[in-house]
């Protein structure tokens, strides 16, 4: 704060607004642009670019560019600093020893899944080899989770699945289940699942080292309705707009066409979630995931998950009806068109009988209301003795507690790291 208030003295509070003010422009013209077509989506666009480097021309014209990028800098420091200091200690997944390893291990792949990669990494020749009983899908539909309890029926000791998210969760729903360990093998285009639990998603034959030398974590499954997620289940604008057959193949030029009548037409969508500790109306979009996700802000690595064991589902709700609303999104979770929070057992409702969801990115039609909850340690997995793991988050830096800590003053009881488990 003191690199700007000496350059500047007084006058570093107006280049501050001024950069809020940028920032707010460009939130709007974004919002312009996924809110409306033609010359309204053309004048979004140019709004959210000129807008930042209006401002940066303007530091730059003044002899603040440089005072403004070193006091980010230094405020980057600052956070990273006390996300250190105050951050409890980072609890990985328990993992168990194996008391023996499978005997009869079942694995179901993909051919088609990530551009090909069950041919391309020969996995069903590796996991032939380490023992497994390898079944292919073929072209068309199939019924994936009776494969898996047809398996069981014939003896099989523990399931995986070569394949998507979607696939993974159908096939972990049977293995919870009848209580059998599960094996994941990243062979899709996304694996966020696999990538949680710490698994290498470029070599995904790596994982079935889990047949041979594995060890055991517990992880939590959720559930929307009857249907269980390893990742999470979407609704409102993004499981309308993945449910366009349209989607697979051009997801972009798909979005763009159907979110201005998700967003601010008829077709907009009005959820409501309710828990035992909150209750939110007319929301637009709405994640609920299997355990919470890492904020952009508290982390280098958004979109993952810090823990697969917490017990809590998160929810991210979105409400933005106008340019406004839109522009007041740059306050991040302050701003109160923005829901999270953290709950066992939440309750999507909406104006119809049936809720559009995507589940772990599968479209599904599900009846009003979804009654979604999570069960912790639902699920055995094995995974290598030996994997990437998942990078260690920081939570949100605790100021008050920092300020403590730099005052040589004992935080209260209640605000010490916890015991090491």
């Amino acid at each position: 704060m003191l690199v700007p208030l000496t350059v500047a003295g007084l006058r570093s509070v107006l280049w501050v607004l001024v950069g809020v003010a940028g920032l707010a422009l460009a939130a709007a013209g974004m919002w312009w642009t996924l809110a409306h077509t033609g010359a309204g989506r053309v004048l979004g666009a140019v709004v959210s670019v000129i807008a930042p480097a209006t401002v940066l021309a303007l530091y730059a014209a003044a002899g603040m560019l440089g005072t403004a990028l070193l006091s980010l800098a230094l405020w980057a420091l600052a956070v990273a600093a006390a996300r250190i200091a105050s951050a409890p200690a980072h609890t990985p997944l328990r993992e168990r020893p194996l008391a023996e390893h499978p005997r009869h291990p079942w694995i179901l792949m993909n051919p088609r899944s990530g551009g090909g990669k069950v041919d391309r990494h020969h996995l069903a020749d590796k996991a032939g080899a380490a023992g497994a009983r390898v079944v292919l899908l073929g072209a068309g539909h199939q019924d994936v989770a009776q494969l898996a309890r047809q398996a069981v029926s014939e003896g099989a000791d523990l399931l995986g699945v070569a394949g998507g998210d979607g696939t993974q969760a159908l096939v972990a729903e049977v293995a919870a289940r009848y209580r059998l360990p599960f094996v994941v093998i990243p062979a899709g285009t996304r694996n966020h699942f696999a990538l949680d639990l710490g698994l290498d998603r470029d070599d995904p034959a790596a994982a079935l080292d889990a047949l041979t030398d594995g060890v055991e974590v517990r992880v939590d499954l959720g559930f929307a309705a009857d249907r269980v997620f390893v990742n999470n289940a979407s609704f409102g604008t993004y499981a309308t707009v993945v449910s366009d057959p349209a989607y697979r193949d051009d997801k972009v030029r798909t979005a763009l066409q159907t979110l201005p009548g998700l967003l601010t037409g008829l077709d907009a969508p009005r959820l409501r979630v309710r828990s035992a500790g909150a209750h939110v109306e007319g929301l637009q979009a709405l994640l609920v995931s299997n355990n919470p996700y890492r904020r952009a802000v508290d982390s280098p690595h958004p979109g993952r998950r810090e823990r697969l064991d917490s017990g809590r589902l998160g929810v991210l709700g979105v409400h933005v009806e106008n340019t406004a609303q839109a522009a007041r999104m740059v306050r991040g979770a302050r701003s109160p068109n923005l829901t999270r929070f953290t709950a066992e057992e939440v309750v999507v409702e909406a104006d119809t009988d049936t809720v559009p969801a995507g589940i772990d990115g599968e479209y599904v039609v599900l009846p009003a209301p979804v009654v979604c909850r999570i069960a912790p340690g639902a699920l055995r997995i094995h995974v290598p003795r030996h994997r990437p793991g998942v990078p260690h988050g920081r939570p949100p830096a605790d100021w008050p507690r920092v300020t403590r800590l730099a005052l040589g003053r004992r935080p209260p009881a209640d605000d010490r790291d916890p015991a090491p488990a």
